[in-house]
């Protein structure tokens, strides 16, 4: 038996060291290669066709339940979760993680699980933190890390936060990538063993503590691992965040509530000045009086928005 599984998690700048890294594999690499690569969901995805073209090796979006056979390179479909199960892959439109579907962490956890030492993970060029809790559970099993060094990355960030977090097996500039696989590719792996309760938090398979926020995505009830220095949420719904992805996701929900605030308060004033022009009397004044304090707690939501302050511009009425 030889590490026959290889895992390749990437973002932006990885396409060029997939297409370099492709052009450069034997024909009769004794294992398979796993692809996912972040993009927007509802984007073309060529990323098949490409690697087809530069290399030896086919590559294709896999079907639900579709086996597997060495010398093939396996692609994530859009907005799908590619994952390993003995012998087949599931393409299943699963939880987001890191607000990414598809996910590195959903495909190198899945693959850990499945194969354990006869893994080998890889992360490329991408930004944020994407692979690192994935990249644990390949390492607690036995499997091999391989990583782009930070310096040849064009977004330096998943290779960077990798290194700092796990205990990586091999750091290699782009060009020393293929022919590294290739020599790991054949050989035997290494006895697996049974990972760390950390890890299983870490993976959703034992509970972790309980978080004091809720998923900004389903407002589900959040709980969190800790393996070393790295921060893990998980909701029970599958929803995962790493800190930096959760405060990002946070914010933007923050963000869209605020909008939608600004909104609710702006229509009700202006059914207010309605209500307003065909009252008379007290009455009136009451609803011109909310009319106004709607329009100005409506404005200042917008300038925290818009500039980060609640300072009015010189001509408010301007905006």
């Amino acid at each position: 038996m030889n590490r026959d599984v290889i895992a390749i998690g990437a973002s932006a700048g990885g396409l060029e060291v997939l297409l370099g890294l492709v052009s450069e594999l034997p024909v009769d690499l004794p294992a398979s290669l796993f692809v996912v690569m972040h993009r927007a969901p509802g984007a073309p995805d060529l990323l098949p066709e490409l690697l087809s073209e530069r290399g030896r090796l086919p590559a294709r979006h896999p079907l639900h339940d579709e086996r597997i056979a060495n010398g093939n390179i396996y692609v994530a479909p859009p907005d799908n979760q590619l994952l390993l199960r003995q012998g087949s892959i599931e393409v299943v439109r699963g939880p987001k993680e890191n607000g990414h579907r598809p996910a590195v962490d959903a495909m190198f956890r899945s693959a850990s699980a499945a194969y354990g030492s006869r893994v080998i993970g890889v992360v490329l060029s991408g930004y944020q933190d994407c692979g690192t809790a994935g990249m644990m559970s390949i390492k607690a099993r036995g499997g091999v890390s391989v990583v782009q060094s930070p310096d040849s990355a064009r977004a330096p960030d998943m290779p960077r936060s990798v290194i700092e977090r796990v205990a990586v097996d091999h750091v290699v500039h782009p060009r020393e990538l293929p022919a590294l696989l290739t020599q790991l590719a054949f050989q035997r792996p290494g006895s697996g063993r049974q990972p760390e309760a950390l890890v299983g938090q870490l993976e959703g398979t034992l509970p972790g503590e309980p978080a004091e926020v809720v998923c900004p995505l389903c407002q589900g009830v959040l709980t969190q691992s800790r393996p070393g220095k790295f921060e893990h949420f998980r909701c029970h719904v599958g929803h995962t965040f790493s800190m930096e992805s959760l405060v990002r996701e946070q914010s933007e929900g923050m963000e869209r509530a605020l909008w939608a605030a600004v909104r609710a308060l702006e229509e009700s004033a202006t059914l207010s000045r309605r209500l307003a022009g065909s009252e008379k009397g007290d009455l009136r004044v009451r609803f011109q009086e909310k009319a106004s304090t709607q329009a100005e707690q409506a404005n200042m939501i917008r300038q925290i928005l818009l500039h980060g302050s609640m300072l009015s511009p010189p001509d408010a009425a301007a905006i």
